[in-house]
């Protein structure tokens, strides 16, 4: 299984004193040393972390592909198409989020996505979707006509804290918190048949299949054993790892949970 690292959260360090260190281009090399596939960074609206010079920056001297995260901002969608990543897969995005929620709601925005689609692939980009984990997301997904989907695996990483981790460390509903174990348990269970499920029809339908989202050291095992998910794009706890062990340490622990 191919390994994406997300280095948002080194810009999202640098970003807390506005100041130059530490730089997500010296990431790059130590990526590629431990063996990860490619580099993912999501280019937001309100550049709260990655700016359009480390995007363009990191698009231009990484030797591995880079997957651009993006919304269909017009403003976005104009400057991935002058920058040319390997990939851009497209994502919702709300201001006031901390992280990103759900997955893109392909249904509401269909006619956007058919002409920000046509566009990138004008430009010979490849194109995910970052969607929920639903036969109607996939076979949307299909009629647009993209390369890849993306799911969301936020709901299974929720539930997985909630059973064996920190409450604190997950975003959760109270009627969750108010579940038994054996509920929870089931609905893990639910999340990961689902997961199977849909990306063999995914990879039926001709899509390459990824995932991604709260992804970490604890979780990810249930995950990598799909063997019809090709790829994961982890970051957050990666760069948290790092700081106790560094980056390339922490890149080769995760790499080594994710072979089947």
């Amino acid at each position: 299984m191919k390994l994406g690292v997300n280095i948002d959260h080194i810009a999202v360090l640098r970003e807390a004193r506005k100041i130059a260190d530490p730089n997500p281009m010296d990431a790059l090399s130590i990526v590629k040393r431990a063996g990860a596939e490619q580099i993912t960074i999501h280019l937001r609206e309100d550049r709260r972390h990655i700016q359009d010079s480390d995007a363009k920056n990191i698009i231009y001297h990484s030797s591995l592909p880079v997957n651009l995260e993006c919304a269909i901002a017009k403003e976005i969608v104009t400057l991935a198409c002058e920058l040319k990543p390997h990939r851009v897969t497209l994502v919702p995005e709300k201001r006031e989020e901390v992280t990103t929620e759900g997955g893109l709601d392909i249904f509401r925005y269909e006619e956007e996505l058919k002409e920000v689609i046509a566009k990138f692939h004008k430009y010979e980009i490849e194109v995910s979707l970052f969607i929920d984990p639903t036969l109607k997301a996939v076979e949307m997904a299909h009629k647009l006509g993209v390369e890849w989907i993306e799911f969301h695996t936020g709901k299974y990483a929720n539930v997985y804290a909630m059973l064996f981790s920190n409450l604190g460390n997950t975003h959760h509903s109270i009627k969750e918190l108010e579940l038994p174990r054996s509920e929870l348990k089931e609905m893990l269970e639910e999340e990961l048949t689902k997961l199977r499920a849909l990306s063999c029809d995914a990879m039926e339908l001709g899509f390459q299949v990824a995932a991604g989202h709260g992804l970490n050291y604890q979780n990810v095992g249930a995950i990598a054993e799909i063997e019809t998910i090709e790829e994961l794009n982890i970051g957050q706890s990666i760069i948290a790892r790092s700081v106790f062990t560094g980056l390339e340490d922490a890149i080769l622990e995760m790499k080594a949970l994710l072979i089947r």
